[in-house]
């Protein structure tokens, strides 16, 4: 029988497929990458017993959590554990603090058969877990910021070097007004336990610096944790300087086309179109006020224009008569500023790939 661990690190860094036995409200709220849902309880029963727990005891409600989790029930949710056993040999399970939930089950497996272990400490240890690394990696190793004006592809630059991190893909969310995606973006907790993930793998692989993309406070919904974002805003920068018009083309690229083909895969042909115009329109007025009115009325009746015609199937180019002028009115005097305040910080300056072999060299000196 393999033992019950504490060793959540090595949990993490070798992608170790874990149950995590809380309550669905509870794991939506923050889990981690290779977790599954197969909880114990539902959110109704879960409250029904914590509410027994509070007005008549723990034995009441232990009782009452039998009696909740029992006959067919019980024998669904044994079928599920057991078929996640069969097919994860090197697994564990959890519950919130390794406590009941996650002890009871282990043993109803075992009387089925099957040894399994649990995480001592569960979720609430394996989280902490995460913190703890979030603030050693953002004191230990040095860090390098990828800047650049809007359209400068720093996310794709973060994704093809070996010691930096996607901040954008943990929080999915790419940090601008136009920056959701299809599907909703993660949730603080999910966010910090993937970034922390990340941060641990890229340490354990023995990198000496890491490279994230410049980023402000908050991406979407999501903050950046304190200590990451502290040692952030000290961090020398390497800015991209491509031509307006490559920067131009990707955010045409990655604002317009790429979000019509998402939506419409995902809702289908009608629907997804509405819902990217949505998008659009929606993502405009977020600046409304930055903008100011008469800009932003400009720009949203050659945004309306130009969705009119890309959905009559006339093409993408008319998109561009209102991308010119949001990066000019809007996204480049922005950026314009905020590399202004971190001048004494830039360290180097190029094209795209000269700002990436130039990040490269530094990580393999």
């Amino acid at each position: 029988m393999r033992e019950d661990t504490d060793n959540y690190r090595k949990l993490f860094l070798n992608d170790i497929p874990m149950v995590d036995l809380r309550a669905p409200v509870e794991f939506s709220q923050g889990a981690f990458p290779t977790a599954i849902s197969l909880p114990l309880m539902s959110d109704d029963e879960r409250a029904q017993v914590g509410t027994c727990y509070k007005q008549q005891g723990q034995e009441a409600a232990i009782k009452l959590g039998h009696q909740l989790v029992s006959g067919q029930i019980k024998e669904q949710r044994m079928e599920r554990w057991l078929s996640f056993c069969r097919n994860n040999p090197e697994g564990y399970i959890y519950c919130f603090r390794g406590g009941l939930r996650s002890r009871t089950t282990q043993q109803w497996l075992k009387d089925a058969g099957v040894d399994y272990p649990l995480v001592l400490g569960g979720y609430k240890a394996l989280r902490n877990a995460l913190l703890t690394v979030l603030s050693e990696v953002s004191e230990s190793l040095p860090f390098y910021i990828v800047g650049g004006k809007t359209g400068s592809a720093k996310t794709l630059m973060v994704n093809t070097l070996a010691n930096a991190i996607d901040l954008e893909g943990a929080a999915h969310h790419r940090g601008s007004s136009f920056g959701s995606f299809v599907n909703p973006q993660s949730t603080q907790i999910n966010f910090e336990n993937i970034t922390a993930i990340q941060m641990l793998k890229k340490q354990h692989a023995g990198f000496q610096q890491l490279v994230f993309e410049d980023e402000g406070r908050h991406i979407g919904s999501v903050d950046l944790p304190a200590p990451l974002y502290q040692k952030m805003l000290a961090a020398p920068v390497a800015v991209i300087e491509d031509p307006f018009d490559i920067r131009l083309q990707r955010l045409l690229k990655e604002y317009v086309i790429d979000m019509v083909a998402d939506y419409t895969r995902v809702h289908g042909e009608e629907q997804g179109h509405i819902l990217c115009e949505e998008y659009l329109l929606s993502g405009l007025d977020k600046i409304r006020r930055r903008l100011g009115n008469e800009r932003w009325q400009i720009l949203r009746e050659t945004m309306e224009k130009a969705i009119k015609l890309h959905q009559a199937g006339a093409g993408y180019d008319a998109h561009l008569d209102w991308l010119t002028p949001l990066l000019e009115w809007y996204y480049d005097p922005m950026y314009e500023y905020q590399l202004s305040l971190k001048a004494d910080r830039i360290i180097y300056r190029g094209n795209w790939q000269e700002c990436h072999d130039y990040l490269k060299h530094q990580s393999a000196s």
